[in-house]
């Protein structure tokens, strides 16, 4: 498995595409917005008003919508943090460490907002979901500083290891040294990719954690209520710390500043992969088109979604949940039973699901529609495949058991707004309509061909003059491929009279072919 990272900046944003063996798993975009909410950041802000019947807050964050901050997401030190918070900004704290400071007693977990915050008092905050649609971002006053290793949970000192650690031994060397070393006042929680490593990484690690925490509160004294007082790392940055290992084969950058930028984090991080980063500096092919990331974009983000061997989905979306719908499309298989084309046409829909929620970063109640199979032995095989593809996804989520009618239900955790690409364009025929992006009737006709020339030995495709164009020009061309795969000719003629995306097959005779 070889993964790859291609960073793309413009005047108005920078474009981060995650591949897996040149698939696009993950995209990503960072806008240069002073208003812009990242999950991580930090804001000093102020109370708007407590609400008993919802247990909790309304915050002003400096955003046109009230953050939302429930009871839960206090945290059990919140009086001591809020202490901490008024002595700062006062100027009689000067040791930021907490290593002198008393701690409060606990608030009562199951107590009222009422009692513990008040209108136009300031708070500490964290961003956990960004700003969806109407509302405004989720927010915890349980803060924690991320880093490659380790995370820091101030006024806390609980030290939790990363369940996907599997080996006890493991667990209970990482507990033994995070011990030894963990600031007093300070909680740690240890990553996964904490897993073999020495004590010296994970002490650097805690110790920049540390003057993080200590530069924020350098700024308390002097920042204006409310704003932001610790920002997240930069995306490319924030991407290679949450997943980032020893898969990454390349890192392509097309900035000249960025380059260093990447560079310089990974020298830190891994010192022995900072050579896979990689200055693009083509003038002729733009980075994404070098990479087949547009073409893929504009695949991969309609309705209807198409996968190998004819099958495809459909991703629907409604206010409650989405709905994925699989469909094995018109193959056709003599050589498999219909329980077995029907687990062949599910293990590929699964793959591919596990890659649109991560594409799209989906998430609340998903509810996928796999082709029913009455075999229970093959239900299994489908739900732990779909449970070993989700397993590089690093948002929180929950896969159920197939149920009787053949449905998989998933709950992903949600804490940006989904990517929505927009991948209609105008119709060339018709001004006031739309329609699929031309490249995916390249994909169709694929399809379609590798069906029909299972039972016909000559075939005849007429289409646009456009598209015959794209078919047929340039070495190899995509007409020359299907020849050296196929081993058959297909003849292109051009069709002035069809509409753009329209195209036909015909035999030796001229008899259309049913597609």
């Amino acid at each position: 498995m070889n993964k790859e990272l291609i960073i793309r900046s413009g005047s108005e944003a920078v474009d981060f595409a995650l591949l897996k063996d040149g698939k696009l798993i993950e995209l990503h975009s960072e806008r240069e917005d002073k208003n812009q909410f990242s999950v991580g950041d930090i804001f000093i802000a102020k109370i708007r008003k407590p609400v008993a019947g919802l247990n909790a807050a309304f915050v002003n964050v400096g955003f046109e919508k009230d953050a939302f901050l429930h009871y839960h997401d206090l945290g059990p030190n919140l009086a001591s943090m809020q202490k901490f918070i008024k002595l700062v900004s006062a100027g009689k704290i000067k040791d930021y460490t907490l290593k002198n400071f008393p701690f409060e007693p606990e608030i009562d977990k199951d107590g009222s907002i009422a009692d513990v915050l008040s209108a136009n008092q300031s708070i500490l905050v964290q961003v956990v979901k960004e700003p969806i649609s109407t509302k405004g971002p989720r927010i915890s006053s349980e803060l924690s500083l991320a880093g490659r290793y380790v995370v820091l949970v101030p006024f806390s000192d609980r030290i939790s290891i990363s369940q996907k650690i599997e080996s006890k031994d493991e667990k209970d060397r990482l507990k033994r040294l995070v011990q030894s070393i963990r600031p007093k006042g300070f909680g740690v929680i240890v990553r996964t990719v904490a897993e073999d490593k020495k004590v010296a990484e994970l002490d650097k690690d805690l110790q920049n954690l540390l003057e993080k925490w200590t530069g924020m509160c350098k700024r308390l004294p002097s920042a204006h209520h409310p704003s932001k007082v610790l920002g997240e790392v930069n995306k490319a940055s924030s991407i290679l710390r949450d997943v980032f290992n020893d898969t990454f084969t390349g890192i392509y950058v097309d900035d000249e500043d960025l380059y260093y930028q990447t560079k310089d984090y990974l020298q830190e991080i891994a010192p022995q992969k900072a050579n896979i980063v990689k200055h693009y500096q083509s003038k002729e092919l733009p980075l994404f088109e070098k990479y087949n990331i547009e073409r893929q974009i504009k695949t991969s983000f309609g309705k209807t979604v198409s996968m190998s061997k004819g099958a495809y989905l459909i991703i629907e979306h409604t206010e409650a949940l989405h709905v994925i719908d699989v469909n094995s499309g018109n193959r056709s298989n003599k050589a498999l039973s219909q329980e077995d084309t029907a687990l062949e046409v599910n293990l590929i829909a699964a793959a591919e699901i596990a890659r649109q929620l991560r594409l799209r970063d989906m998430g609340g109640i998903i509810v996928v529609d796999f082709i029913d199979m009455s075999n229970p032995d093959n239900r299994k095989k489908l739900y732990d495949f779909l449970k070993e593809e989700m397993s590089d996804d690093k948002a929180k989520h929950k896969i159920l058991p197939p149920s009787k009618f053949g449905l998989i239900q998933i709950t992903r955790q949600r804490v940006r707004p989904e990517v929505n690409i927009k991948t209609r364009e105008e119709d060339p025929n018709n001004e006031n309509a739309e329609i699929e992006a031309p490249i995916l009737v390249i994909d169709r006709i694929t399809a379609d061909l590798e069906r029909i020339m299972k039972t016909h030995k000559k075939i005849v495709l007429n289409a646009h003059p456009f598209v015959a164009a794209y078919l047929t020009k340039g070495f190899p061309s995509i007409r020359t491929k299907w020849f050296f795969e196929h081993k058959k000719w297909v003849k292109v003629i051009p069709r002035d009279a069809y509409t753009y995306l329209e195209y036909r097959f015909f035999d030796s005779k001229g008899n259309a072919i049913a597609e």
